[in-house]
């Protein structure tokens, strides 16, 4: 839905602004309304590449900041401190998104709604799995017992999520540093000094030949290169921002060789780990499977959990349905099926969660260690092609003389 950024007053009469997700904007002056804002300005927020990374930014980064925010919100609760001047205190003490969200969830929280369905309006930094526990919390009188829970959950996740992201992360840079280092060759280094020795050399050695071609080919055509390759990338993010095109490039993600079956396991980790907490809050699986796939990004196991739901709902065995899905590994099968028999589901999951997350922490070490030498290998190589392209010729010319 569109985003609009807005400034108004909120409910004490001082001024306030934000931004807030709505279908119209007429919807979105009723949902500031309904929160005790009195708008002044509403407009859309810009479409353009830097205010949407601007916004990326914000709301990623107010995520992360969640995990902490709600750590110091239950300790605050715990300290007999009312639920709206907690959220008070906090938004004080954070800047950016978050700090827009607490007064957000303090101004309707003061207007009388439950914290869960507060933060039901802000869906793009708390997730289903985190708001039904909290609507949980609030039922039991157990507000501040949970979010300390779910914050170390989150916490848990953070340690051991993203493994894959980070023991890539080094590889990465390696390639591009070395391929930039290459371009600077091919385009500054090379031409003026071939240029010079085809003067002097009545025939050139074959690697100098193939290195002028693409020194040639990067100086000659370089621009519609680059904005042949921005307009790939331009397109490869509107194809993948689309429905059909994300569950096409998650499930190529998970069937790359060394790397898919890492993500598999990362996943299935994940999964298990928001299932087993959640059922361990009193919530029922059919539930829990379907917020556990509203609260995960790949596609791919958003499909498999829907259609599990489905299957409990209909009175389905769970554990058939993820074994046809073909994603989750025969182990994982198996703990669903012995946790359900036994009743145990809950703490057999995060058991899982967690021994899976350990081996995602392990395999991206391996490929790391492995990834590099290869990287440096071939980056030697194609370095030391070049410096003989270039020292040929000048060994050439010296003979000449």
């Amino acid at each position: 839905m569109p985003v609009y950024a807005y400034t108004g007053t909120s409910a004490d009469g001082s001024p306030c602004k934000g931004t807030v997700t709505a279908a119209s904007p007429r919807a979105g002056r009723d949902q500031l309304r309904d929160a005790g804002v009195k708008v002044a300005t509403l407009s859309p927020m810009g479409t353009s590449v830097w205010s949407w990374a601007s916004s990326w930014w914000g709301v990623s980064r107010a995520r992360s900041q969640w995990t902490g925010a709600a750590h110091e919100l239950s300790m605050l609760l715990r300290a007999g401190i009312s639920l709206d001047d907690a959220l008070r205190t906090l938004a004080t003490q954070y800047r950016g998104t978050l700090r827009d969200s607490l007064t957000r969830l303090d101004e309707e929280v003061m207007a009388g709604r439950s914290l869960a369905d507060a933060m039901t309006h802000q869906p793009r930094i708390f997730d289903p799995a985190s708001i039904r526990l909290i609507e949980v919390g609030e039922n039991a009188g157990t507000l501040e017992v949970v979010l300390e829970e779910l914050a170390e959950f989150k916490q848990r996740l953070a340690e051991f999520g993203d493994k894959v992201t980070t023991a890539l992360m080094y590889p990465v840079f390696l390639l591009i540093f070395g391929t930039g280092a290459m371009l600077f060759l091919m385009t500054w280094v090379l031409p003026p000094l071939l240029e010079n020795l085809e003067e002097t050399l009545i025939e050139i050695p074959w690697p100098t030949r193939v290195a002028k071609t693409l020194s040639d080919g990067l100086v000659g055509h370089g621009g519609k290169l680059v904005l042949c390759f921005g307009v790939a990338m331009l397109i490869l993010v509107v194809v993948s921002r689309g429905a059909a095109g994300r569950r096409f490039w998650h499930a190529a993600v998970l069937r790359l060789p060394l790397i898919g079956p890492v993500l598999v396991k990362q996943l299935v980790a994940r999964v298990s780990m928001i299932i087993g907490l959640l059922m361990r809050s009193g919530i029922p699986l059919d539930q829990a499977v379907e917020l556990a796939s509203r609260s995960t990004t790949n596609s791919v196991m958003q499909d498999v959990l829907t259609r599990c739901g489905h299957d409990l709902t209909a009175g389905r065995d769970m554990a058939t349905s993820l074994s046809n899905s073909g994603l989750f590994t025969p182990l994982a099968v198996r703990v669903f099926s012995v946790g359900q028999d036994s009743g145990q589901l809950d703490s057999m999951l995060t058991r899982l969660g967690e021994d899976y997350n350990h081996q995602v922490q392990l395999a991206s070490t391996r490929l790391t260690a492995l990834m590099e030498p290869v990287l440096i290998l071939v980056m030697a190589l194609l370095v030391g092609f070049l410096l003989v392209a270039t020292i040929l010729p000048i060994l050439q010319a010296g003979q000449m003389v």
